[in-house]
């Protein structure tokens, strides 16, 4: 439904809720645009939207205890322990208890989910192209520099609520 905003009557074809922020309106139909075409690429080799980060997470940090695999990933305990289960199922990741602290759970790459790094650098290369087709290289420069002020605004109000890459 649209109607026309007298405070943004400029924006009268957005939905009325969101006639005053187009802006975000834009970036969440953009989000969700590229969540669709990463699931599709992450389903082509296997793995399921998100999979990709804890993947990523362990090719880099080696061995993780689950407890900061869920800190890290900003996901529920359950959505995590269930991510967990299809990658062990899959053997992508194996589980182990932490010999520091029997009490924690080790994660971490199985030789098949170290196969899977240059599938996934594929993918994420593939979803840039996608992303970015039809942007010079100054405006794809500008883009990233754009983002990276928004994403700071953002991270300035999320507060302990998001990593904002700590």
């Amino acid at each position: 439904m649209t109607s026309e905003d007298p405070a943004c009557p400029q924006y009268s074809r957005l939905p009325s809720a969101a006639a005053c922020g187009p802006f975000s309106h834009a970036v969440s139909r953009v989000a969700r645009l590229h969540r669709i075409a990463a699931g599709r690429l992450l389903r082509a080799i296997g793995l399921y939207p998100g999979q990709e980060f804890l993947m990523m997470h362990l090719w880099d940090a080696g061995a993780t205890r689950q407890s900061e695999l869920i800190k890290l990933l900003e996901l529920d305990p359950s959505t995590v322990t269930k991510m967990l289960q299809r990658l062990e199922q899959a053997g992508y990741v194996r589980r182990s208890p932490d010999p520091k602290d029997r009490r924690a759970s080790l994660v971490e790459s199985t030789e098949d989910g170290f196969v899977l790094h240059e599938r996934v650098k594929a993918a994420w290369s593939e979803l840039e192209e996608q992303t970015l087709t039809g942007l010079d290289p100054a405006e794809q420069a500008e883009l990233a520099r754009l983002l990276g002020k928004v994403e700071a605004n953002l991270c300035r109000t999320a507060g302990d609520e998001a990593d904002c890459g700590k």
